[in-house]
C-alpha cells in the first residue's frame, strides 16, 4: 500500500539535506501516517485506515462518517476533467 493518508491524501515530500559543508543530498519528509480501525456508526462496522495524525484529529472534532464523506467529496471534484 502507498505511503498516502486516505482522508487528506498527504504523501511524501522531497527536498535536500543539507550537511555542515552545505553539501545537499536528497532526502524524503514522510507523512506521520497511523494506521487505526475507526468505527464508523452508520455502517455498524470499523474500518481500518491508514491516516496522518492531521486526519485523526479532524475525525475526532467532526466524527468519522463526516469526515470520510468529505474526503470522497473533495476525491470526486479533484478526478472531474475539466475542472
Amino acid at each position: 500500500m502507498a505511503n498516502r493518508c486516505e482522508i487528506t491524501g498527504k504523501g511524501p515530500l522531497s527536498g535536500n539535506l543539507v550537511s555542515h559543508s552545505m553539501r545537499h543530498t536528497k532526502r524524503r519528509q514522510m507523512p506521520n501516517l497511523q494506521t487505526k480501525r475507526i468505527w464508523v456508526p452508520e455502517e455498524g462496522r470499523f474500518v481500518k485506515m491508514k491516516v496522518s495524525a492531521k486526519a485523526l484529529k479532524a475525525i475526532s472534532r467532526n466524527g468519522a462518517s463526516a469526515t470520510i464523506a468529505k474526503a470522497k467529496k473533495r476525491a470526486v471534484t479533484a478526478r472531474k476533467p475539466g475542472s
